[in-house]
C-alpha cells in the first residue's frame, strides 16, 4: 500500500498496490502493520457495508462527536463515487477545508479519515458499494452532521444531486453545528 499525504492535516489517500496474472487480480485492501503510520494504537472495530442505487445520491456529510469521535478507512467496491472530507477540527490549520476525490473500484484508493473529519459521498453511477472500517463503535447519542450543500463549505460535487436523505437534508449548517462547540 501507497500512503499519500493531503494537503489537509491528517488525511490521508491509501493506493493498492494490486498483482495482476491471467487469472485476474489480487489486491491488499487492509493491513494494520502496513498502515500503522496512520493508525497507530487504534483498532477496527466496526465494519460497515453500503449500498446506494442512484447515480447522484449524496450521503453525508456525516461524523461522531468526541469521546466517541472515529477514524474511518472509506473505499468504493463497486461502481464510483466522489468522496468527500471536510476537516472540523476547531484550531486546526485546515480547519473546514475540504478534499474530494473519485474512489471507485477500478482505482482501488481508500480515503484514512481522521476523527474530527466530516465524511460523505455522491454516487457516480448506480449501485454504488462501500466499505467502511471504523476505529469507534457506532453511538447514535454523538452523532452529527453537517448540511452536505451548506454555502460555507461551498462543496464542488460533480453532479446535480438526485437523492439525499430526509436526515442528510435536516443537518445544520457550519454556523448552527460549531457554536460552543469544540471538535
Amino acid at each position: 500500500m501507497r500512503l499519500q499525504k493531503l494537503s489537509i492535516n491528517g488525511a490521508v489517500l491509501i493506493e493498492a498496490e494490486p498483482f495482476s496474472d491471467q487469472r485476474g487480480i489480487f489486491a491488499r485492501f487492509f493491513c494494520a502493520d502496513e498502515l500503522k503510520e496512520v493508525l497507530g494504537d487504534r483498532q477496527i472495530v466496526n465494519v460497515n457495508y453500503s449500498r446506494t442505487a442512484m447515480k447522484g445520491a449524496v450521503r453525508g456529510m456525516h461524523f461522531q462527536y468526541p469521546p466517541k469521535a472515529e477514524m474511518k478507512f472509506v473505499r468504493c467496491i463497486r461502481g464510483s463515487v466522489y468522496d468527500v472530507i471536510v476537516d472540523i477540527r476547531k484550531g486546526s490549520p485546515t480547519f473546514l477545508q475540504w478534499f474530494g476525490a473519485v474512489l471507485s473500484e477500478e482505482n482501488m484508493q481508500m480515503f484514512c479519515v481522521p476523527e474530527g473529519f466530516a465524511h460523505g459521498f455522491q454516487a457516480l453511477e448506480d449501485g454504488v458499494e462501500m466499505l467502511y472500517l471504523h476505529t469507534e463503535f457506532y453511538s447514535p447519542e454523538l452523532e452529527g452532521g453537517l448540511l452536505y450543500n451548506d454555502p460555507v463549505l461551498g462543496i464542488k460535487w460533480p453532479l446535480l444531486p438526485t437523492d439525499v436523505s430526509k436526515r442528510d437534508n435536516h443537518h445544520g449548517t457550519i454556523k448552527k453545528t460549531f457554536i460552543g462547540v469544540a471538535i
